[in-house]
């Protein structure tokens, strides 16, 4: 036994330094060979902007403590935008083709992209797009184009916004588990899909008046693009009239029917080169890697921080998909206690969530802002939460197509007291005291409960309410009129004194530099997220189980499945008071 105990030790020990010795190297490899692989552009190249690979706008720095080891990404929104800054002034780039474009983008994201192709134009080079197929999505953005080619067999889907929300209620009944809601806000329909079984009209109000604010912005950027009034727009979309390429051509959609070798044969007339030979290319994830880590100027001192708050607000240390408050926390601290950083930008991308976490990051911004200019600028959402850390800004700057407001809070519990019953399950309790047991998902919750907790709630609205009031200076009466949990775009919201201003990330930034009464300057981005040795090996050989078991169940039960999974496990996973949108938008 004891020799095979020494064996066992022995193979066992091998695999430890086997293991040890393979990571390391890469991990030495991750260190030392980052500079290999500069990319360097050609004469009379043109960028490919390809943004299947991009959906967020920070794509992260992460900070692997234990090793001191960094990793910064820039596949970001923000470096697309800066990359194409660059390519303007790059006398190599003669042009960006947006070749079969499959964007993941938002609405707002897709806005501030394309004005940033609009002010590239602007240059004299040129932007053309070819697509297979074009999504609504992408053909906003195609739209601001010089030129649209569309394969013959292919197809343009242009006929208006809709969404779709599931609702719940006879489900429960028959499963025998229920949503527990305690809500406020006639427009907090987070919760409807639980308590009805059909759309509210107040919801359906808000969701109509939403869509239409959104389409009025499409079509009006795509109006001035294609010079096509938005009356001839909306009759295409409504009549489905430009449902084949011969329709989009003749509509004045598109401007050639043709296939991607003679796509790429126009570029070459546009840059003077033989058709049998190649020309020059450079892909846009590529050319913004290229532009994030060339040499910056050091002259510059000056410093704005761009601080990203981007996805569901949970609390804890946070992610790139994560509002946490351990990482914007750090990252606001930081930034009030450097000298060189003027001024602050808090970009906002989120649904909202967590009401504490919203409330300790409201906290830190209200401490920030008495040291240096905070300004916000909201992306695709910053709704509910969102909302919150945002309110008490010195400047709010929206897209018009940005989903914002949601002013409201709610709290929702699993309940499976009858189906319980229906397997024969009984629970029973004992206690000291008559509210020593809490809440349990097999009884009934009580009315001594549901008051305790809707005490909770309005004390929380009511806050969130003061909070807003204080920060845009009204009313708590003007904001309850506005609030009740409805959403706004950004247009909208512009109207009711919930933003002062529409406009990008590069308009918050010039304002928070005119507050700070700078002229020149850089901007850092932040956060620095903290990360741990499993979290490294992950990134380094691109082993994650996180991602490995999402990307499985999208590929066993699809898409959408997963989606409507996960929407389930969020409900499941809500603890505490939630200041969160008031439902799931996925614009269609």
């Amino acid at each position: 036994m004891k020799f095979l105990g020494n064996v066992l030790s022995t193979v066992i020990g091998i695999f430890v330094f086997c293991m040890v010795f393979f990571f390391g190297i890469i991990f030495i490899g991750a260190i030392m060979g980052g500079d290999n692989d500069k990319v360097k552009v050609k004469t009379n190249s043109v960028i490919e902007l390809d943004l299947s690979k991009v959906n967020l706008d920070y794509a992260g720095k992460v900070n692997f403590k234990e090793f001191n080891y960094f990793e910064t990404n820039h596949n970001g929104l923000i470096d697309i935008l800066k990359a194409i800054e660059e390519a303007k002034k790059d006398n190599n780039i003669k042009g960006i083709s947006i070749l079969k474009n499959q964007s993941q983008l938002g609405l707002a994201q897709s806005k501030a992209l394309r004005d940033k192709l609009e002010d590239f134009k602007k240059s004299g080079k040129f932007v053309v797009a070819y697509s297979d197929v074009i999504s609504q999505n992408d053909y906003y953005l195609n739209s601001v184009a010089d030129s649209i080619y569309l394969n013959p067999i292919g197809e343009l889907d242009f006929k208006g916004l809709a969404t779709e929300m599931l609702f719940m209620k006879e489900l429960q009944e028959k499963t025998g588990v229920k949503m527990e809601v305690i809500r406020h806000g006639k427009y907090k329909s987070a919760v409807e899909p639980y308590l009805l079984q059909e759309m509210s009209p107040e919801n359906r109000e808000q969701i109509t008046v939403l869509l239409n604010s959104v389409w009025n912005t499409i079509v009006t950027d795509i109006s001035v693009s294609r010079k096509i009034s938005v009356d001839s727009l909306n009759m295409i979309a409504n009549t489905l009239g430009a449902r084949t390429p011969e329709l989009a051509l003749a509509k004045n959609l598109v401007d050639k029917v043709s296939y991607e070798d003679e796509y790429h044969n126009a570029i070459k007339n546009r840059l003077k080169v033989e058709l049998n030979e190649d020309y020059n290319k450079v892909s846009i994830l590529d050319y913004a890697k290229k532009v994030a880590t060339s040499s910056k100027d050091y002259k510059t001192k000056d410093i704005i921080a761009v601080v990203y708050a981007q996805g569901e607000i949970r609390g804890g240390e946070g992610d790139i998909n994560i509002i946490g408050e351990g990482s914007i926390k750090r990252s606001l601290e930081d930034a009030r206690n450097d000298e060189n950083v003027k001024a602050i930008v808090l970009r906002v991308d989120s649904p909202g969530g967590s009401a504490l976490t919203s409330e300790l990051i409201w906290r830190e911004i209200e401490i920030t802002k008495k040291v240096k200019p905070v300004v916000v600028s909201m992306g695709n959402v910053a709704a509910s939460g969102g909302y919150y850390i945002a309110c008490n800004a010195d400047r709010i700057f929206a897209e018009p197509s940005t989903i914002t407001g949601s002013i409201g809070v709610f709290g929702m519990l699993p309940n499976m007291n009858q189906l319980a019953k229906n397997i024969g399950v009984n629970a029973e309790q004992v206690r000291t005291h008559d509210n020593a047991s809490g809440y349990s998902v097999f009884e009934p919750a009580d009315e001594k409960f549901k008051a305790f907790t809707l005490e909770s709630i309005e004390t929380i609205y009511a806050t969130f309410l003061s909070r807003v009031a204080t920060g845009r200076k009204m009313t708590t009466a003007q904001v309850d009129s506005i609030a009740q949990g409805r959403v706004w775009t950004g247009t909208d919201a512009l109207k009711n004194g919930l933003v002062d201003e529409l406009g990008g990330l590069d308009d918050a930034l010039k304002h928070a530099a005119k507050l700070a009464k700078i002229k020149d300057y850089k901007t850092e981005n932040f956060p620095e997220y903290e990360k741990n040795f499993e979290d490294l090996l992950g990134s380094l050989t691109g082993i994650s189980m996180f991602q490995s078991k999402e990307d499985l169940l999208k590929e066993q039960i699809g898409v959408e499945s997963y989606e409507l999974l996960q929407q389930i496990k969020r409900a499941n996973q809500l603890k505490g008071v939630q200041a969160m949108m008031p439902f799931e938008l996925k614009i269609k």
